[in-house]
């Protein structure tokens, strides 16, 4: 991923690892672009004019993040009807993603995050406790982005069942 020169970007010494302040609700989202799917390079300019919902998932291939693919996939013609865009995003390689897209037959793209520069930027990392054992993951969230690349909208702590359907009804909704 990319960033442009005016991103508020901290590094911090102990972990060297990029700690950006999280874009809020009603800014701007900063330009960016990041690798995905079709060996394609996602930056969102590409889709100014466009609304763009951008989902954040744990995993590929498990049983919360198949379920919430399976319903944008089935809800797709009319995320595209709505002038909406659909791309998901994770921590695994784009080879994992390239499997899980076609094992789902997804008409969206999927971008790699291995590096959670853009998992930081909306952020969704935090500690989960996964059997008895605390884990640093990503929290399952939705965000939509108008065509301005305004955040408008955010869901954050998603549980899947009626989520893409509360998601697609506020995408009808902006117009």
């Amino acid at each position: 991923m990319q960033l442009s020169e005016t991103d508020d970007i901290q590094v911090t010494d102990r972990e060297n690892i990029v700690v950006e302040t999280p874009v809020a609700l009603d800014e701007t989202v900063p330009e960016f672009s990041a690798a995905m799917t079709s060996d394609k390079t996602f930056r969102l300019s590409d889709y100014d004019g466009k609304k763009v919902v951008i989902y954040f998932y744990p995993k590929d291939n498990t049983p919360g993040c198949t379920t919430e693919g399976i319903r944008f996939r089935e809800l797709y013609p009319e995320f595209q009807q709505a002038n909406t865009e659909i791309f998901g995003v994770s921590r695994d390689s784009l080879r994992s993603h390239e499997g899980f897209r076609e094992k789902l037959e997804m008409p969206f793209e999927l971008i790699s995050d291995p590096e959670e520069q853009l998992c930081n930027m909306f952020g969704v990392m935090k500690i989960k406790n996964m059997y008895g054992k605390k884990v640093r993951g990503v929290d399952r969230a939705t965000f939509v982005i108008d065509g301005s690349r305004r955040l408008v909208k955010e869901w954050r702590g998603v549980k899947v069942p009626g989520h893409v359907d509360e998601v697609l009804e506020f995408a009808k909704a902006m117009g």
